[in-house]
């Protein structure tokens, strides 16, 4: 298990108990199928859900751990279109992040209401008002598509302008901060290698923080990885990168034991010292999300994210190879998901009809 899913299993166990026992029967059943990332997700959406049931007096309990499954028979679809007011007037969840908060509860009712049973094999839920519930298809690929407008680097050229940006451009932006500088030239090296690697590679936020350093081969540019959706979770498959990758991480390996001075046991690629220690340990997810937020920021590209320089990978590939290529340099199940880098330029579109 990679060092992501590790952590979230412990998180995922830690939190549990702070939730009614139907959860973590619901948590046993899915694990085989579902990674602990999701599941942590699932949870936490849930709490949201159960704390809103609290705040509402839609259930006879105080506390989260004691919400009978009889006060989730009792609800009715006006109480779950208040829910849904609440995560859109309330929260200000996204539309994205909303269907998701209800898919979760879909896939717990149906749960306690199909699949799960008491001791004398009755459901343990006898009404799922979530059944009722429409799930929506949020966008097709012209849709998605056109939300990416403007979030991603559009072009091979501005993706150089964005990693030149990274690699030395940011100095004036840090220049008038004793700190920001110190930072940036400590990790200036490390903070390229990762956005080169990611835009010749197309690789998740994940599998970058799940690489160790035996896990790149240089001679054939292949880095394996841990998949995510693979049929066989616990093996490492091979990604290809570009020689642009190459030449940033062999830059950022000359430096990665002189600047983060780590212990011997440290088998992480990608390091970061906290404040107050004096051995970097791997990034973690967050802090790679962060650190491409900042450059992006004073790029001039506020709503970039890490996940969106994947986005700027594929729709570059995709100019190049056929969707076919991409599915699989993407580690897509489906090329449905890969048919939105069909869409995202008027140059992909009329570089499709040409090659057709």
């Amino acid at each position: 298990m990679n060092v992501i899913k590790e952590r979230d299993l412990r998180l995922l166990e830690s939190r549990l108990p702070s939730l009614p026992w139907y959860v973590e029967r619901f948590v046993e059943h899915k694990l085989p199928d579902l990674s602990p990332s999701t599941l942590l997700e699932y949870t936490r959406d849930f709490e949201v859900f159960f704390r809103w049931l609290i705040q509402e007096g839609l259930t006879s309990a105080s506390a989260l751990p004691h919400i009978p499954l009889s006060d989730l028979e009792t609800l009715t679809m006006e109480n779950i279109d208040a829910f849904k007011l609440y995560l859109q007037l309330r929260i200000a969840n996204s539309l994205t992040t909303r269907e998701r908060k209800l898919a979760s509860l879909r896939s717990l009712f149906h749960y306690l209401s199909q699949i799960a049973e008491d001791e004398q094999h009755y459901p343990l839920l006898k009404r799922n008002v979530m059944a009722k519930l429409r799930a929506h298809r949020l966008t097709n690929s012209k849709q998605a598509a056109s939300r990416l407008k403007g979030k991603i680097l559009e072009d091979d050229q501005e993706i150089s302008d964005f990693v030149a940006f990274v690699e030395s451009g940011y100095l004036r932006y840090a220049a008038d901060n004793p700190q920001a500088l110190h930072y940036y030239e400590m990790n200036r090296i490390r903070d390229t290698a990762i956005v080169r690697l990611i835009l010749s590679s197309g690789m998740r936020v994940s599998e970058i923080v799940n690489l160790d350093v035996d896990d790149i081969d240089m001679s054939k540019r292949i880095a394996y990885i841990y998949r995510k959706g693979s049929e066989d979770p616990g093996a490492k498959q091979g990604v290809y990168f570009a020689e642009s990758g190459k030449e940033a991480v062999l830059a950022y390996l000359q430096v990665r034991d002189s600047v983060y001075t780590p212990k011997r046991s440290e088998k992480g690629l990608f390091l970061a010292i906290s404040r107050g220690k004096a051995n970097g340990k791997r990034m973690s997810k967050r802090a790679i999300q962060q650190m491409v937020s900042k450059y992006a920021a004073a790029f001039g590209k506020p709503q970039m994210t890490v996940h969106k320089l994947r986005h700027s990978f594929a729709t570059s590939y995709y100019l190049k190879n056929d969707i076919y290529k991409t599915q699989r340099q993407l580690g897509h199940a489906s090329t449905d998901t890969t048919q939105i880098y069909a869409q995202l330029t008027d140059k992909t579109m009329e570089t499709a009809i040409n090659r057709l």
